[in-house]
């Protein structure tokens, strides 16, 4: 069963200089993180620079200075819009034992699948820096333009073949997740490419709501931590939250991941009043269970291959 605190009641988890505690009843998990190791292609660095434009607005039509009619505001950059994607996440509890070795041939198996399987367009993986009530000591993450592109992964041979060969021997048992989600219909954001995405921390928050809560009070509280989310502006990269689409585990109904670009980030996240605030008021009173794990992400050159 999940650790809830008590009443001022604190419990510190330590695990590869992981501190992981709890302050009193429905506060937020605060987190300390030191090392671990992760795979992650890089990729060439990229800027996007927009410039703003004070009078006309992409989109619209506005009056000529001479005042003798409209004019189309030309050769001016569109917002970008939002394009929906799917995000699996799978968190696998392997057997003690599990050697270096093993561990390497797993993961690079489940990396190598991105050039076996189409449709794949953006994944990270790697070991759980963190102690969590499920056991599990490492996380998948991929995102899939469409729900039916994910069908295909599900029914594709290979990927058959790395669960039979390189996961169900090592593994007791895991947890899976898929949400629909919005980003940036750009390249960076969507692909997640870019020296952005190179380095920092996946952040995988599961949540199981508890039975009869409301759909009002569920959309309340994901709205106020997209809300959070916003206000920390640059000291987070990605984040995308969904209901559960997986029918292989109805454990955790929803899920959320964010990429912060380093440890310290994380840190003032997790550590922050505001972020403490949500998670007493709006996420703590509607979850049955919660899970969060995190990962450091590493550029595949350092350590893999």
């Amino acid at each position: 069963m999940p650790m809830l605190a008590s009443p001022n009641m604190q419990t510190a988890l330590g695990f590869s200089g992981i501190i992981f505690s709890w302050m009193n009843r429905g506060s937020a998990p605060r987190c300390s993180i030191s090392h671990s190791g992760c795979w992650a292609k890089p990729y060439n660095n990229y800027y996007h620079h927009q410039s703003f434009l004070p009078r006309k607005m992409p989109g619209t039509i506005t009056w000529a200075a001479n005042g003798q009619g409209p004019e189309i505001a030309e050769n001016i950059p569109k917002p970008l819009g939002k394009r929906k994607v799917v995000e699996h996440v799978v968190l696998f509890r392997t057997k003690e034992g599990f050697s270096d070795e093993k561990e390497k041939d797993m993961l690079d198996f489940l990396y190598t699948s991105q050039y076996y399987m189409k449709g794949i367009i953006a994944i990270s993986l790697g070991r759980i820096l963190n102690e969590n009530v499920e056991g599990c000591t490492h996380a998948l993450y991929m995102r899939f333009p469409s729900k039916e592109v994910l069908a295909q992964y599900y029914r594709n041979p290979f990927q058959s073949r790395v669960l039979n060969e390189y996961i169900i021997p090592y593994c007791h048992g895991s947890i899976s997740l898929d949400f629909e989600a919005e980003v940036q219909d750009d390249i960076i954001p969507l692909f997640r490419r870019g020296e952005d995405f190179e380095y920092g921390v996946e952040f995988f928050l599961l949540i199981s709501v508890k039975e009869h809560v409301s759909v009002y009070s569920i959309r309340e509280a994901l709205d106020a931590f997209k809300n959070l989310i916003q206000d920390f502006g640059s000291t987070i990269i990605q984040h995308t939250q969904g209901s559960n689409l997986s029918n292989n585990n109805k454990d955790y109904t929803h899920g959320i991941v964010i990429r912060f670009p380093s440890e310290e980030a994380l840190n003032i996240f997790t550590s922050s009043s505001l972020y403490a605030d949500v998670w007493k008021q709006k996420i703590f009173p509607i979850s049955g269970k919660t899970l969060m794990v995190y990962v450091l992400i590493d550029p595949v050159g350092k350590t893999l291959m």
